[in-house]
């Protein structure tokens, strides 16, 4: 996800500012500031923090295939398919209380999946942590607009912001990793409460509510056929993948697509819809939305499966595994930092190509990688891509809102917004879904995951090298895949953007 613009989420045809801090001199808006960036990190954090978390995960609770890949994504399914709605029910019933609120019903779930003592358990937590990451994500965008007045201020906010949400992405699986080298696996959710009790005890005494005008309602229905929509097609997807065709499952992601198809042919039926889709009519627009899922996509699909491969596969501690995904996360932070001082002198149409084919690029490096070895390659793979992922984190939200008319910037930013999160919820949902059928149909077939094959077959012997073997394919393949999508989007790129963009 990306936070490069004032514009807060809002459905409403002209955004307005809805917190602000109370009078007083600049140094309590930095202050706002900071207070309100604890809980976009955590946020962004927790959609990667059990990258490296998962093997200790499936020790402790053996989930079946289908339902490890529902503890990584539900939450990021939740905050994606409910993020423009509460941003509307922002707007109408205020910011500060839909923030305080969220925060507290985050740190709530958080304990709740810490101690989860079953894998049915920890999905719901999960999912109910995605509800809250939905509230939390537009009213802290809001504020930004609210605590700073001066452009020049609020440009250098705007870009602290965006950092730090896009730091979260990228040290989630290093602060998993850590924490799991001296603590049990609920440890990397207990991490929130601290956050969550500070942001909650200062909140008050900085921000306070300013009313925004709005009196639309939110429509229930738009809200429900998305996010059943998502629900039902994605679970379709997976159980397909992990244990093969069923009338069931295949019935209910018909029904999945049905309810997507309704949710769009009624936004364009609406005076104010969730998401507006006639702003895909602009080329430059749609690259952008586009871009801000795809990279997504890859980026949770490989750190997952990359966790896994290193655990797992090459038998690195998951203090070394946390380690190695270090560098790449130093780089992505970086440039996501540094990239809109370049973008300023290059433009936008060079940033947007050169994210897909660096990319591209780096995601078939993990070729190189084995089953008995390929740490190097991995470095190597996850330091190229980290260039395309920072840039894409920094210039997403901001192409988009360029991208349209000043008052449909409300709706541009908050279908980038959304794109990040479903990125982030479909990478694993659908590329982690290819890596178990990958593995379900080239492994030894004891199991559904590799956890769970070498745990019956034991960590040596044939079926266990076998089983290593099938999930470096399906890695492969995942990686192929998503290189060939970014290679494709990018050619697309550099013939439907412009010049002068």
């Amino acid at each position: 996800m990306n936070a490069t613009h004032p514009a807060p989420v809002s459905t409403s045809p002209v955004p307005s500012p809805v917190l602000s801090p109370l009078p007083s001199p600049g140094s309590r808006a930095w202050l706002g500031l900071l207070v309100v960036l604890g809980p976009v990190l955590l946020v962004a954090m927790d959609s990667s923090v059990l990258f490296l978390a998962m093997p200790a995960v499936s020790a402790a609770l053996a989930p079946s295939a289908d339902q490890a890949l529902w503890i990584l994504d539900g939450y990021g399914f939740a905050v994606g398919s409910l993020l423009v709605a509460f941003g509307a029910i922002g707007d109408r019933y205020g910011r500060l209380r839909l923030l305080r609120a969220g925060a507290a019903l985050f740190g709530l779930a958080s304990a709740g999946a810490a101690f989860a003592p079953s894998p049915e358990l920890l999905i719901a937590f999960r999912a109910l942590m995605g509800v809250a990451g939905a509230t939390l994500l537009p009213s802290a965008l809001a504020v930004l607009s609210g605590l700073f007045t001066d452009p020049r201020q609020r440009s250098r906010a705007i870009g602290i912001f965006a950092a730090t949400f896009a730091a979260g992405f990228a040290i989630g699986p290093v602060v998993g990793g850590q924490l799991l080298s001296g603590f049990w696996w609920g440890s990397v959710f207990l991490v929130n409460l601290p956050v969550v009790l500070l942001f909650l005890l200062l909140a008050p005494l900085l921000l306070r509510e300013v009313p925004s005008g709005r009196t639309d309602r939110v429509d229930v229905l738009s809200v429900l056929l998305s996010a059943a929509g998502l629900l039902f097609s994605v679970y379709a997807v997976k159980h397909t993948a992990a244990e093969g065709l069923a009338v069931g499952p295949l019935a209910l992601g018909a029904v999945g697509v049905g309810a997507l198809v309704w949710f769009v042919r009624r936004q364009f039926a609406l005076a104010h819809p969730l998401i507006d889709f006639r702003l895909f009519r602009d080329r430059v627009f749609t690259i952008a939305a586009v871009t801000g899922l795809l990279p997504l996509a890859a980026w949770s699909a490989v750190a997952y499966l990359g966790g896994v491969y290193l655990q797992s596969v090459l038998g690195l501690s998951v203090l070394d595994a946390a380690l190695v995904a270090l560098p790449g996360a130093a780089v992505l932070t970086v440039t996501c930092v540094v990239t809109p001082a370049v973008v300023a002198r290059t433009g936008i149409r060079a940033a947007l190509v050169t994210v897909h084919f660096t990319i591209a690029g780096g995601l078939l490096l993990l070729l190189a990688t084995g089953a008995s070895g390929g740490v190097g390659w991995y470095v190597a793979a996850t330091v190229v891509t980290g260039v395309g992922y920072g840039i894409s984190f920094s210039v997403v939200a901001d192409t988009a809102v360029a991208a349209v008319p000043p008052e449909r910037a409300g709706s541009a930013a908050a279908i980038a917004e959304t794109s990040n999160e479903l990125g982030n919820a479909l990478g694993i949902a659908l590329l982690g879904s290819l890596a178990a059928l990958i593995f379900r149909l080239d492994g030894p077939g004891l199991a559904g995951t590799l956890g769970e094959t070498l745990q019956l077959a034991g960590a040596g012997g044939e079926l266990a090298s076998d089983a290593r073997s099938a999930f470096v394919t399906g890695l492969h393949v995942v990686a192929v895949v998503a290189s060939g999508l970014h290679a494709a989007l990018g050619v697309f790129a550099v013939r439907g953007l412009p010049r002068s963009a």
